[in-house]
C-alpha cells in the first residue's frame, strides 16, 4: 500500500525533502490540485514522510481516516472551496491557498475521498509534467 497525503496538507514541503525516491511533489494548479501527492507507483512504503508532516496530513492507504476529529485549529484544502490561506512552508516561502476552509473543533471530517486524487493526479492529471513548469 502506498501512503497518502489528505487534504489536511497545507504544502508544507518538509516531506519533499525526506522521501528518498523523491515521489512527492506539490499539486499545480494549486486551486485544481491544493496539496502535495505521493505517486503511488513509485512510493516505496518506508513511512519517512508522515513524522515530517506538522499538520499530520499522510497516512498509510489502509488508515485515512472516515472519521478524522478536528482540533480547530486547522484547515482542509479541496478543489471547490472558496476559503483563503496564507502561511509559509518549511523554507520560509510563502504558501497562499484559494480553496481552504477552517475545521471547527470536534468536526468530523472523511478524509478517504482523498486516496483517489492521490491517483490521480499522476493518472489522469499533471503528475511529474507539473516540475517542468
Amino acid at each position: 500500500m502506498t501512503h497518502i497525503i489528505t487534504s489536511l496538507c497545507l504544502r508544507d514541503s518538509s516531506c519533499v525533502e525526506v522521501c528518498p525516491v523523491e515521489c512527492i511533489i506539490p499539486g499545480k494548479p494549486s486551486s485544481e490540485w491544493p496539496w502535495f501527492y505521493i505517486d503511488p507507483d513509485t512510493c516505496i512504503d518506508c513511512g519517512a514522510c508522515i513524522p515530517e508532516c506538522p499538520y499530520e496530513a499522510i497516512f498509510t492507504e489502509e488508515e485515512v481516516p472516515a472519521d478524522y476529529a478536528a482540533k480547530g485549529t486547522e484547515y482542509i484544502a479541496r478543489s471547490g472551496l472558496t476559503g483563503h490561506y496564507e502561511g509559509k512552508n518549511d523554507k520560509g516561502e510563502a504558501v497562499v491557498l484559494e480553496c481552504t476552509r477552517m475545521l471547527e473543533a470536534g468536526e468530523i471530517v472523511d478524509l478517504r475521498p482523498d486516496i483517489a486524487p492521490n491517483y490521480a493526479y499522476f493518472k489522469e492529471g499533471p503528475g511529474y509534467k507539473a516540475l517542468e513548469k
